[in-house]
């Protein structure tokens, strides 16, 4: 029997001080039932902080359409007159928490580096509505950014789709959806450690030491079976809600795509990234040595941190067109 790998010996030297200090939170946390949601809801990793003053930022609800309630979005940096770039965001949370309120701060910092404007999506969480609800919700984000274009100061040629985590995950399935109703183009897909197939930790395993931190496969089978509303990893997934389960990924928009080494969608974002390769997609993978979900947020003035994102605001200022 081969020995078990301890974990936290994978770890990163200059993430290891976070790592310990999440397994201890871990230790004490919910169990991953359904009952256990609202609290992880109310974890202080997805409370809200003020917005920064000098970057502009407004809150608008946008029709869906169908029956469907409006959506509210968080519109950074608009500035009309100009045609700046832009990015069409959506939260992390694992389908079932986050908020896009939550992540304004972040992506106003983002959107004051780059000299572009961002619209982040308050989509409808899981189990009370599923990946038909959410992924309107985004696509409704999409359309509003591509309508609204001259008052905003945007170029619809050049918007990109953007996401960490579930929202890596929602950003792919905006790009596959915008790709096949031909109605909005999308220049560029930045998935950051997206969260791509239901089938990790259900029907596929891992191995042990991968996916134990942050994000493990217990949650990640909660997670998809309240997105999806039946049995991850199954037969009749619908593949319009898992980006692996798309079998053609021809004329996607280029894609960059990081993850840590340990993380537990590693496996899935490196053969997503080799099958748009495969497929013609011009795309960049960044796999981190040491990092485990979110190793950027959770130790940020790391070098290593500050390396991933520099290399994900190049990817983004290459995408749409910006001079370094």
């Amino acid at each position: 029997m081969k020995p078990q790998i301890d974990p936290m010996s994978l770890v990163a030297p200059e993430f290891r001080e976070a790592a310990i200090q999440i397994a201890a939170q871990e230790a004490t946390s919910p169990p991953a039932v359904r009952s256990s949601i609202e609290q992880i809801r109310k974890s202080p990793f997805f409370a809200n902080s003020e917005p920064l003053p000098d970057v502009p930022h407004f809150e608008h609800l946008a029709p869906v359409g169908d029956g469907h309630p409006d959506v509210a979005l968080y519109v950074i940096n608009a500035r009309s007159g100009d045609r700046r770039p832009a990015i069409l965001h959506t939260h992390g949370g694992g389908h079932i928490a986050g908020t896009a309120k939550s992540q304004v701060p972040r992506l106003q910092v983002i959107a004051q580096e780059l000299d572009c404007v961002i619209v982040t999506v308050e989509y409808r969480l899981a189990p009370e509505a599923t990946y038909e609800a959410s992924i309107e919700d985004n696509y409704a984000g999409l359309r509003w950014l591509n309508v609204h274009a001259d008052e905003l100061g945007v170029d619809p040629k050049r918007i990109a789709v953007f996401g960490e985590s579930a929202g890596g995950g929602h950003a792919a399935i905006l790009a596959n959806l915008a790709t096949d109703r031909g109605e909005f183009p999308v220049a560029f897909q930045c998935l950051i450690y997206p969260m791509l197939d239901d089938r990790t930790g259900s029907t596929r395993s891992v191995p042990d030491h991968i996916g134990r931190l942050a994000w493990d496969a217990d949650w990640n089978v909660l997670g998809w079976a309240c997105f999806l509303g039946r049995p991850p990893g199954v037969e009749g997934v619908p593949a319009i809600a898992v980006p692996s389960r798309r079998k053609d990924l021809r004329n996607l928009p280029p894609a960059f795509i990081g993850v840590g080494a340990i993380d537990l969608f590693v496996e899935e974002d490196i053969d997503y990234a080799a099958r748009l390769i495969q497929a013609g997609v011009p795309t960049e993978l960044l796999v981190t040595p040491g990092g485990f979900h979110g190793f950027d947020i959770f130790a940020p003035e790391s070098a290593t941190a500050q390396s991933f994102e520099r290399a994900k605001l190049n990817a983004l200022r290459r995408g749409l067109g910006i001079d370094a």
